[in-house]
């Protein structure tokens, strides 16, 4: 396809996207009632919405171009977290509900991210140029914050006493709500306000891959678009969440993949952006979208669906087992090793690598 082709695909996917969502929605009752529609639809909603995700990153990609960073790598991040949040929550309420989805998600976005995503780009930077440099103050930053709100969220529930099990009593939810939000807040302040140099990229890049900077119509048409993409994820989400349920069901993996496969499914275009920022020479663009992602799943959307469970008075199982903690440590302290000395190369992103083979592993192979 040309380019050309490829924007007007961006431009028309969104609004599709909504109707084939309201269409759905209408049919649902068809869907349910054992005719061929069961099968048709669940494949129709997953395409779609693969597709209008996509779309939905692109518009975010473009008002990024337009904003310049930190801002950019942000409307990035929110549009992901919107999409993921949307997917959470339709699968937490569908059926009986899944209380510990919202732990395997944010979990696996940790470990998808902080392994997975930054192995993969420190490899692709790595072989492309040797090594690569970033800003130390910067990628400090959100590990310095990452490290609590993971500890607070998905170690410290299953230490408690007001609530047996992982789970945190109501107050003790509602606090931890405010305190990840207060955090991420003072993060976003810093990030974009404070100490906006922290998060610049000043290897610079090829200024050829950018192009010049969307005019007013395109922005203003992306906007539209963007927020277009988002309600019809929102919408379309419900479905898919149906559609991820049966197909572990039916070969038998285990309940925890749902949590990845969710993470993967809002990722995907995030990851694309982040790899191919690496092959521009702009790893600390790369660690703004991957880092920024795990702060945001943590910062927005434990609050979200934390309120959401209070208000339907649903248990939220948020504690990690201890082969899971014993994990998160250890990516935070390979990630304090990796990002300690402001330049790195292949071998972190090998031993990154490694650590997400595990945890994949490990899911199947308990």
């Amino acid at each position: 396809m040309s380019g050309s082709r490829i924007r007007m695909f961006w431009r028309v996917m969104p609004p599709i996207g909504l109707a084939v969502a309201v269409a759905i929605v209408w049919l649902g009752k068809a869907a349910t009632a054992g005719t061929g529609l069961a099968v048709v639809v669940p494949l129709v909603d997953l395409v779609v919405l693969m597709s209008v995700v996509f779309a939905a990153v692109y518009h975010a990609d473009v008002i990024a171009h337009r904003t310049g960073e930190p801002y950019g790598t942000l409307v990035l991040t929110v549009a992901v977290t919107v999409i993921e949040v949307a997917l959470i929550l339709s699968i937490m309420l569908a059926g009986e509900g899944r209380p510990s989805l919202a732990r395997e998600t944010v979990f696996s976005v940790i470990m998808v991210v902080c392994n997975g995503v930054v192995g993969l780009c420190l490899v692709l930077g790595g072989l492309r140029f040797g090594e690569q440099g970033f800003r130390l103050f910067g990628t400090g930053s959100y590990l310095l914050v990452l490290m609590p709100l993971a500890t607070l969220t998905l170690i410290l529930p299953t230490y408690t006493t007001s609530a047996p099990g992982p789970y945190y009593s109501p107050p003790q939810l509602l606090f931890v709500s405010v305190a990840t939000l207060a955090l991420y807040t003072v993060f976003l302040y810093v990030q974009t306000v404070r100490h906006r140099d922290y998060f610049l990229s000043d290897m610079g890049g090829a200024a050829e891959d950018h192009g010049a900077p969307p005019s007013n119509r395109q922005l203003a048409e992306s906007i539209v678009l963007l927020l277009l993409g988002l309600t019809a994820v929102v919408l379309l989400a419900k479905g898919v969440s149906g559609s991820l349920e049966s197909m572990v069901a039916a070969t038998g993996a285990p309940e925890d993949s749902v949590g990845l496969l969710v993470a993967v499914l809002v990722l995907l275009p995030e990851t694309v952006a982040a790899l191919r920022a690496a092959r521009r020479n702009e790893l600390q663009k790369s660690l703004n979208l991957a880092l920024g992602s795990s702060l945001a799943t943590i910062g927005l959307t434990i609050p979200a669906v934390s309120l959401l469970a209070i208000a339907l008075h649903q248990q939220l199982q948020l504690g990690l087992v201890m082969r899971d903690t014993v994990l998160l440590v250890l990516t935070f302290a390979v990630s304090l090793v990796t990002f300690g000395g402001g330049r790195t190369n292949i071998l972190p992103g090998f031993v990154h690598l490694v650590l997400f083979a595990t945890f994949v592993f490990l899911i199947f192979v308990p």
